[in-house]
């Protein structure tokens, strides 16, 4: 063989190997990440009866201070050691103004959870044309303000914007709500079915396997306390009802 393509193959091979020993060593966690992951989960399952965990970790901006986010879905931010920690907002000053790092991860895990959850799972209202963007919307059948943004479904679709609704009874198993939720998500015509509701009609009580129990987990999980509300596609949560053309405005303007 040609000595040439030996020294070439030769050197492939050598940068081949150095990525790959690179990557196990980015990948390998850092001292004190594992320390801290363990001196924090120790006091949280003291404080919670093993109720909370860490669930992630990353650096922040500002030198030595980690945020950390548990099992719960809440933020708070620890320095290395875990011995002090701090609950509330991160806020880095930039020439444009100040940004508020912590509801930008909240926003990422907001993302994150409603990604996870299959769209065969909820009731979808489509717009007839081209989709513009699509708003994830906690609903509750016997909220006021939720039928009146289901009386606005159909001028929102013809705004090109496509609506995802879960299920969030605002009392959980205690709700009146809560078996009427179960019995749209079992019916054979969601989308009818979830308009009747809102109408103030009785359905026909239905029972099947069904996420509205997930879902509503799933919205205490993010921080609902109320309906409508409505996830937009960054992530960013809106608490209550916004009319039609400050929605819109509010969704396709990101």
């Amino acid at each position: 063989m040609n000595m040439k393509i030996v020294r070439w193959r030769l050197v492939q091979l050598t940068l081949l190997m150095s990525i790959v020993v690179t990557g196990v060593v980015l990948a390998q966690n850092e001292p004190w990440q594992d320390t801290l992951r363990e001196t924090i989960n120790t006091s949280l399952g003291a404080a919670s009866q093993g109720q909370l965990r860490v669930e992630s970790m990353k650096e922040t901006p500002m030198a030595d201070v980690v945020e950390v986010i548990l099992s719960s879905g809440e933020i708070l931010f620890s320095d290395k050691s875990g011995r002090f920690m701090i609950a509330g907002e991160m806020y880095m000053t930039r020439p444009e103004g100040l940004v508020n790092l912590t509801a930008e991860t909240r926003k990422d895990q907001v993302r994150q959870l409603l990604a996870g959850v299959p769209e065969d799972q909820m009731v979808i209202f489509e717009p007839e044309g081209e989709t513009m963007a699509t708003i994830s919307v906690f609903t509750d059948v016997d909220c006021t303000y939720c039928r009146r943004l289901h009386h606005d479904v159909e001028a929102i679709n013809a705004n090109g914007i496509r609506v995802r609704y879960l299920a969030y009874p605002r009392g959980g198993l205690e709700s009146t709500a809560y078996p009427k939720m179960i019995s749209v998500w079992c019916s054979d015509d969601r989308n009818r079915a979830i308009t009747q509701a809102k109408n103030g009609q009785n359905l026909p009580e239905r029972d099947c396997q069904n996420p509205v129990l997930n879902h509503h987990s799933l919205g205490n999980r993010i921080g609902i306390t109320g309906t409508p509300a409505i996830v937009l596609p960054d992530g960013t949560l809106i608490p209550g009802y916004m009319d039609t053309e400050r929605l819109t405005a509010a969704v396709l303007g990101q």
